[in-house]
């Protein structure tokens, strides 16, 4: 049986706010999808998924909303936990909250996860930013989500995702992508045509005024602490999601 406390990644984003991202380690899925797995649109039992959701609960303290993540832009305020049995509060890329007793989450699997916060004004919030997410410009929609509920000193974690080395992509796509969102054209380790989501997500913060940001700079198509859709999917399955999760405390 897994830990009573998981092994995660935590972040700083100031006093009065926990912060942290899970990694495949300290849950309950068996198989491809081992261990914990928080990704309900798998292949994955469900129950073991929901019960790795109660270990990621039980890690954070309190109740774990999650958006139904369809790499769109549309933003959620978030006031009360999802209902029992289910962990998601409604269809929504970026979601936000100022209600203390409860976490927000974002899982992912290459795309970028982004955390963000103003402890002081008590407003905490988090964007799943896709490729498709990025352009449509979920990041700066959540801040001024954010902003609409106060917030003023915004700090932001950028977490684990598929670099610019990795993520291979054609190169009219990677040109059009670029010309949404300046700074992401890149290319691979290999040679060819590639982007840079997490470029384009820095590059948004910082045009939005975002001052203090925080990259976690690990490649999650090269790093196997965490799933990827790219690694572990050249067969056609679709093996997992980790996830970031923040609360006010």
């Amino acid at each position: 049986m897994p830990s009573a406390s998981l092994p995660v990644l935590e972040v700083d984003l100031g006093p009065g706010v926990r912060a942290f991202f899970t990694t495949r380690e300290g849950g309950v899925s068996a198989g491809e999808h081992a261990a914990l797995n928080l990704g309900l649109a798998v292949e994955d039992e469900p129950r073991r998924v929901l019960a790795n959701h109660d270990l990621l609960a039980r890690e954070l303290g309190v109740p774990v909303a999650f958006g139904r993540q369809v790499h769109g832009a549309d933003v959620l305020h978030v006031t009360g936990p999802p209902s029992p049995g289910s962990p998601t509060v409604g269809t929504g890329d970026g979601l936000v909250t100022t209600t203390a007793d409860l976490g927000l989450g974002v899982v992912v699997a290459d795309c970028v996860p982004v955390l963000l916060a103003d402890a002081a004004r008590g407003v905490v919030a988090i964007a799943h930013a896709g490729r498709a997410g990025l352009v449509a410009g979920v990041v700066p929609r959540v801040l001024a989500r954010m902003r609409a509920l106060g917030a003023v000193q915004i700090a932001a974690v950028v977490g684990p995702s598929i670099c610019g080395d990795c993520y291979e992509v054609p190169a009219p796509l990677r040109d059009e992508v670029d010309h949404a969102v300046p700074g992401t054209a890149s290319t691979t380790s290999w040679g060819t045509p590639a982007l840079d989501l997490p470029a384009g997500v820095l590059g948004q913060l910082r045009e939005h005024g975002v001052e203090a940001v925080e990259h976690v700079a690990a490649c999650t198509f090269t790093d196997e602490r965490f799933y990827s859709h790219r690694r572990f999917g050249a067969d056609g399955t679709r093996r997992g999601r980790f996830a970031g999760v923040v609360r006010l405390t």
